[in-house]
């Protein structure tokens, strides 16, 4: 069975974030950092070399695989901030419909920056995929 690329690591959140090129994204993801540790209770962990992780849940797949993941998370990539939360928690939808510019892909949210969105959308969103996942 092939073996988790991301897991928990020792690396430092501050001196990541502090790495960023980008000014905005750069303060974007120490405000989205802080935001995900007041709603998680967990502090921000590095998940492999560029995920800030919150909390972990341990998953098992039907194939087998299983392994631990963040509860959530968020990297900032080049191309855009992506958070990783629950892919299915309630009210998933709704609240993208008033989340702001972003987009999705499989399992994600793309955002460009913080004054994109709505931040107390952004809150219930970490709430409700906090809930869903310590549900399961």
């Amino acid at each position: 069975m092939a073996k988790n690329k991301t897991f928990e690591t020792e690396g430092s959140v501050i001196d990541f974030i502090n790495s960023i090129a980008d000014e905005t994204k750069r303060a974007d993801s120490f405000r989205i950092a802080e935001i995900m540790e007041q709603q998680s209770g967990y502090p921000a962990k590095m998940w492999g070399p560029a995920i800030i992780g919150f909390g972990s849940c341990h998953y098992k797949y039907e194939s087998g695989r299983e392994g631990d993941m963040p509860m959530i998370a968020f990297s900032p990539r080049k191309a855009a901030i992506t958070l990783y939360l629950s892919i299915d928690f309630p009210a998933k939808e709704k609240l993208l419909e008033k989340f702001g510019k972003h987009d999705t892909g499989k399992g994600c949210i793309y955002l460009k920056r913080l004054s994109d969105i709505n931040l107390d959308v952004l809150n219930e969103m970490i709430a409700a995929s906090i809930v869903h996942t310590k549900s399961r």
